[in-house]
């Protein structure tokens, strides 16, 4: 075949290493953003923090949101805000700022149909709870109450072993019979059998020391262990029974069953059902690590007159600047900065701020939009959710999907109604008999306020929680209204009956 040569036109992005940074910059959560500037800290001695004289990175911090529809928006932020416009419109060329904001790499679409109306991280509220790191561990705090006790030393060390066994929830997982094979190294019956009674002494002290239920090797046996130690009468009688054999009986709410095998009355039988749900079925999880951190926000929305004022969270916002004193011997150096080696990392420093400013003032952007759509949220609760999606943020910034998605992943706003993920406001819409639609989160929120006022001795079934918001114009399946009950983490009808 001949050689020949073809001249063909195509268009491709290629994405700059600015560009690259300023779409990771975008999508990390505060915490991982804390951490990438300390990394960049200790890599770049062009770059430090700012607390004393202010900061290189200044998004603009406020806007208010008018609460009446007819009211117009305050768009543009002022004071500071202008300010960064500026540094903004001098630090990025036209071509990549467009491409960094519409999001333009399209394999990275994260292809959201339809989004949950709540962060999967959250609680019911859309509040994440606020958790502390317990100060000592479970073993270290049953390794403490060792020391005012009396022991031998083959039991002290016996007891050591028991406390080292436990899990997270201060259950003894392994048998006693394959702790002591494993200790036992050789085929010794006598040495095993031996090893085996003083691990059984060991564990009488071991469930006998605080918090009570610890070394339990069951829930049944947990629960036991706790129930024995409380006053004595009918109640707690009728409460060892259950725990003991019929634990099965009480998660299936099975009342009858329950009086039949316990002889109780149904007074005593709800008596004892209070008290063991008195109970901790996981003895250790105080001393359990925290599984999560108390959430900052990025954005705080406040009541500001008839609206609400949106504003970075200043706390969140890095403090940088570029170090004066290198970068004047730099520019003094007689080959100039950019045959340097360090000019590079000069460079660098100046992406790295302008590159976390545009991140917040995209942040601020999104946040303004979605207060101004979810403007009955702010006033009256989730309740008055709208539906939105991705789409109508992205048209109205003249952005892209992706870039809205990247935006609001593990970012958060304070709200008069608690702290929630930017997520969180979008959901997607229910047909109503008025011939509109319903935000998927305003029907989760009147899902639960239907659970939380109904008859515990009548629980509402799915198909009745539907019925009912037909009867608030609301077309909402069976086996959806399961799904959302679900995500709200509410148990089945059955499981709500009141025994």
């Amino acid at each position: 075949m001949k050689p020949t040569l073809q001249v063909r036109l195509s268009q491709h992005l290629a994405l700059t290493p600015q560009l690259q940074q300023s779409i990771r910059l975008l999508q990390l959560s505060t915490l991982e953003l804390h951490q990438e500037v300390e990394q960049m800290l200790a890599q770049n001695p062009l770059l430090e923090t700012d607390e004393e004289f202010g900061s290189a990175v200044t998004a603009p911090e406020l806007s208010e949101v008018r609460g009446n529809a007819s009211d117009e928006p305050d768009s543009a932020p002022s004071g500071d805000g202008e300010a960064a416009s500026e540094i903004k419109a001098e630090d990025f060329g036209t071509t990549e700022r467009e491409d960094w904001e519409n999001g333009t790499e399209g394999d990275d679409f994260d292809g959201i149909r339809e989004l949950p109306g709540s962060a999967s991280s959250s609680s019911e509220d859309g509040e994440r709870p606020e958790t502390e790191a317990p100060s000592i561990s479970l073993q270290q705090h049953l390794q403490q109450q060792m020391a005012g006790m009396s022991f031998s030393s083959e039991d002290r060390a016996a007891l050591l072993v028991l406390i080292e066994s436990l899990n997270d929830d201060g259950y003894l997982a392994d048998p006693l019979e394959e702790i002591a094979a494993s200790l036992a190294g050789e085929d010794d019956p006598e040495a095993l059998e031996e090893l085996l009674e003083r691990l059984q002494v060991a564990l009488r002290w071991l469930q006998s020391m605080e918090p009570t239920g610890v070394g339990a090797r069951d829930l049944s046996e947990c629960l036991l262990l706790q129930l024995r130690t409380r006053p004595r009468s009918q109640v707690q009688v009728v409460a060892i029974l259950i725990c003991k054999n019929h634990l099965e009986l009480l998660a299936r709410r099975d009342s009858k069953k329950l009086m039949a095998l316990t002889g109780a009355d149904e007074q005593l039988l709800r008596e004892a059902q209070t008290l063991i749900q008195t109970l901790e079925p996981k003895p250790g999880r105080p001393f359990a690590p925290g599984e999560a951190a108390a959430v900052v926000p990025d954005v705080i929305v406040s009541k500001s007159g008839r609206g609400f004022r949106v504003m970075l969270n200043p706390e969140v916002a890095p403090k940088l600047r570029i170090n004066e004193l290198y970068a004047n011997a730099l520019r003094a150096t007689r080959g100039g900065i950019s045959n340097s080696a360090l000019g590079g990392q000069l460079q660098e420093a100046r992406w790295f701020i302008k590159n976390i400013q545009q991140r917040f003032d995209t942040i601020l952007r999104v946040s303004q939009a979605i207060v101004e759509r979810q403007k009955g949220f702010f006033q009256h609760g989730a309740l008055a959710m709208k539906p939105l999606v991705l789409r109508e943020i992205a048209d109205e910034l003249g952005l892209h999907e992706s870039t809205i998605s990247r935006v609001t992943t593990a970012k958060y706003m304070a709200t008069p109604h608690g702290t929630f993920e930017l997520k969180y406001f979008f959901g997607s819409g229910l047909n109503t008999d008025a011939g509109g639609n319903a935000s998927s989160t305003a029907v989760r929120a009147l899902i639960k306020q239907f659970v939380d006022a109904e008859d515990n001795n009548k629980p509402l079934s799915d198909s009745a929680l539907s019925d009912m918001l037909e009867e608030q114009g609301i077309q909402v399946a069976r086996r959806t209204v399961a799904k959302y009950r679900e995500a709200l983490k509410i148990a089945p009808a059955n499981l709500r009956k009141a025994l």
